[in-house]
């Protein structure tokens, strides 16, 4: 069901009056929601600058155990107000079947980290959701493996799957990650569905996140997961890989100035048009 020989135009997932797929879209936010202040100044930087969906972690998947999991509901409260306040569409991470019903009430769009890219039991009961499940690549995972967990999602019942290329595991430790752009390449030839990129996860240093979302745009995804916070020096989260609010709208400025060039070039390539899912 991912595969282009069974569909072979691009699919594009409309999420209220965003589309994703069948052009360049930006998600952005804080890694964790911390607070309602926190959140509300995130959500004002990102929308004023042009993303199209607000990020933010309520359930957080952290090596320790002593690190900060997140704040539960309470989060997805603060992270569902925040984006009615802006008129933006939410996307957070479950990561347990006892928590999609609720984590699914909050959210319109549901994430699967990369520790679960294999969780099959989360993957089908995904199946039974209403929104669209944001796939994300694991640590080791290969394209083919990385596809058939897309595929546990469509055979339960959800056509409505975003992948997402977030670095891989390799020798290399300079990086937190390593960003696999050529799977994004591989991954548009192969699959119809939008597959788009999270720089801040792949490098975990702030100053190389621009180049590398300027990168993404260059070999063809269809979006970039990005992270920003107000005040990343206090972020409980992922503060060394997050985007001040200026940094971001300088990222989205350069974006902007590409993303034409890009499209007239991807224009002349080979892929089919798009073709919206409801």
């Amino acid at each position: 069901m991912t595969s282009r020989e069974h569909q072979p135009h691009d699919t594009v997932i409309e999420v209220g009056a965003v589309r994703i797929g069948g052009g360049f879209m930006v998600i952005a936010g804080p890694c964790s929601v911390e607070s309602s202040d926190q959140m509300l100044c995130t959500a004002q930087g990102v929308k004023r600058s042009g993303a199209a969906v607000l990020r933010g972690g309520a359930f957080k998947p952290r090596t320790s155990p002593y690190s900060f999991q997140g704040m539960g509901e309470e989060g997805l409260r603060i992270l569902a107000a925040a984006g009615r306040a802006n008129g933006m569409p939410v996307v957070t991470e479950v990561m347990d079947t006892a928590d999609i019903e609720m984590v699914a009430a909050y959210a319109d769009i549901i994430q699967v980290g990369a520790r679960n890219v294999q969780n099959f039991s989360l993957l089908k009961k995904l199946g039974a959701v209403d929104q669209p499940v944001l796939l994300k690549r694991g640590l080791m995972t290969k394209v083919e493996e990385f596809l058939l967990s897309a595929e546990y999602v469509m055979a339960a019942g959800n056509p409505r799957v975003i992948l997402c290329e977030r670095g891989i595991r390799t020798f290399e430790t300079v990086t937190r990650n390593t960003l696999d752009l050529s799977a994004v390449c591989v991954l548009k030839e192969k699959t119809h569905l939008p597959v788009i990129v999270d720089p801040s996860h792949a490098v975990g240093l702030r100053r190389f996140v621009p180049p590398l979302a300027l990168a993404a745009l260059a070999v063809g995804a269809d979006g970039i997961m990005v992270e920003v916070h107000c005040a990343p020096q206090d972020a409980l989260c992922d503060g060394s890989q997050s985007l001040r609010p200026e940094e971001f709208a300088r990222l989205m400025d350069q974006l902007r100035t590409m993303e034409e060039p890009m499209r007239r070039c991807w224009s002349q390539g080979p892929r089919p048009a798009a073709a919206p899912v409801e």
